[in-house]
C-alpha cells in the first residue's frame, strides 16, 4: 500500500444512471480503507476553483437509486489550458488530497490522462457512460439503463403505430457510437437500425423496406443521432419521396435516455466498479481505467479505453443479426 491518505472523487461529462451508485461506492471502500474522500463538485471546473466537500457515509446513504450525479457535472474550458491545471494542482495541494477517482467518458479520461502525467497525481477512471464506447470493459456505466429506457419508450412507440399502420423513425442518442441504437434496435425488433459505424445511407434503408414484408401493421427504424444521414427528419423526408403511401413521424428520445433511476445491472457495476477504484490506487495504480470484462476486474491504460469501437469491430455480425431478424 502507497501513502494515500485522502481521495477526490469526481463526475465529469455526461451523467449517466448508476453514476451515484459508483460515487457510493468510492467513498464508502475509501472510509473502508480508513481514507479521507473529497467530493469534488462540477467536475474538473470544481477542481480548478477547489469546489470540495467532505464525504462521510450519511453523505452517500440513499444515493444508489437515483439517477444524475450528486457531485455535478460541467465542462471546464479553464481545465484545458495548462493555466488551469497548475491552478488544479495547487487546490488539491492545498486541499491534502493525494489521489483522484474520476467517473466519465473519453473526454473526462483524456484530461485525468493529462492531469496526471503533469503532475504526477495518482488517478484512476470509472467507465459513467451511456455510450458503451470504452476499451477495457464489456459495459460502461449508465448503458443498461440506457438501453432499456429506450426498449421502454418504443414499445409504447410501437403500440400507436400498430394503431395508425405508421413508420416511425426513432432517434436515440450515440453521436459518436451506435451501440445504443444497436442493442435496443435489436430488442425492439426495428426493421433497420442506423449507426455512424455501418454507412447504410438512404438508398440502403430503402432496399432494407423494400425487401421486408409488407403486410406488417407497423415498422421501426431505429437511427442513432450521429448517423451520417442527417437526423431522423432528414431521413423521414427521404422516405416520404419514395413511399408517399407511408404514413411516418419522426420520434426523438433525447435526454430522457440519460435519466431515471438506474437499473440493478449497473448499480452493481458501478459498486464493484467504485471499490476497485480505490483498491488500485491503494495498490500503486495510475493513468488507468478499471473495468469489468468476462466478469473479471481489469485494469486499462486511458490511452487504450478511450474511443476504440470501430465498423469492423462491431458491424458485421450484428447487423446479420438484424437482417436476419427483420426479415
Amino acid at each position: 500500500m502507497n501513502k494515500i491518505k485522502k481521495i477526490g472523487v469526481l463526475t465529469s461529462g455526461g451523467d449517466a444512471p448508476g453514476m451515484n451508485a459508483a460515487i457510493r461506492a468510492v467513498v464508502r471502500a475509501g472510509l473502508y480503507y480508513n481514507l479521507e474522500v473529497a467530493g469534488i463538485l462540477r467536475g474538473y471546473e470544481g477542481v480548478v476553483h477547489g469546489d470540495f466537500i467532505t464525504m462521510d457515509r450519511k453523505s452517500v446513504s440513499n444515493i444508489i437509486q437515483r439517477g444524475g450525479t450528486i457531485l455535478k457535472t460541467a465542462r471546464s474550458d479553464a481545465f484545458r489550458t495548462p493555466e488551469g491545471r497548475i491552478l488544479a494542482h495547487q487546490q488539491l495541494l492545498k486541499n491534502n488530497i493525494d489521489a483522484l477517482v474520476v467517473i466519465g467518458g473519453d473526454g473526462t479520461f483524456t484530461g485525468a490522462n493529462l492531469f496526471s502525467n503533469e503532475f504526477n497525481i495518482p488517478v484512476i477512471g470509472l467507465p459513467g457512460t451511456i455510450d458503451n464506447d470504452l476499451a477495457g470493459t464489456d459495459f460502461t456505466i449508465g448503458y443498461d439503463t440506457a438501453i432499456n429506457t429506450v426498449v421502454n419508450a418504443v414499445d409504447k412507440i410501437r403500440d400507436t403505430a400498430e394503431s395508425h399502420n405508421r413508420l416511425f423513425i426513432v432517434e436515440v442518442m450515440g453521436r459518436d457510437s451506435g451501440l445504443i441504437a444497436l442493442r435496443s434496435g435489436i430488442g425492439v425488433g426495428a426493421e433497420a437500425i442506423l449507426i455512424p459505424e455501418a454507412k447504410m445511407g438512404i438508398q440502403g434503408l430503402i432496399d432494407r423496406l423494400e425487401s421486408g414484408r409488407q403486410d406488417k401493421s407497423s415498422k421501426i427504424i431505429i437511427l442513432a443521432e450521429g448517423d451520417d444521414l442527417g437526423g431522423g427528419f432528414n431521413v423521414c423526408e427521404a422516405l416520404k419521396s419514395k413511399f408517399p403511401s407511408y404514413d411516418i413521424r419522426v420520434s426523438v428520445l433525447g435526454h430522457i435516455q440519460r435519466g431515471g433511476k438506474p437499473s440493478c445491472m449497473d448499480r452493481v457495476l458501478a459498486s464493484r466498479l467504485g471499490v476497485s477504484a480505490v483498491e488500485g490506487l491503494l495498490n500503486g495504480l495510475s493513468g488507468q481505467m478499471v473495468g469489468e470484462i468476462n466478469k473479471e476486474i481489469v485494469y486499462t491504460p486511458f490511452g487504450q479505453a478511450i474511443k476504440h469501437i470501430d465498423a469492423e469491430e462491431i458491424t458485421p455480425a450484428w447487423l446479420k443479426l438484424v437482417h436476419i431478424l427483420s426479415y
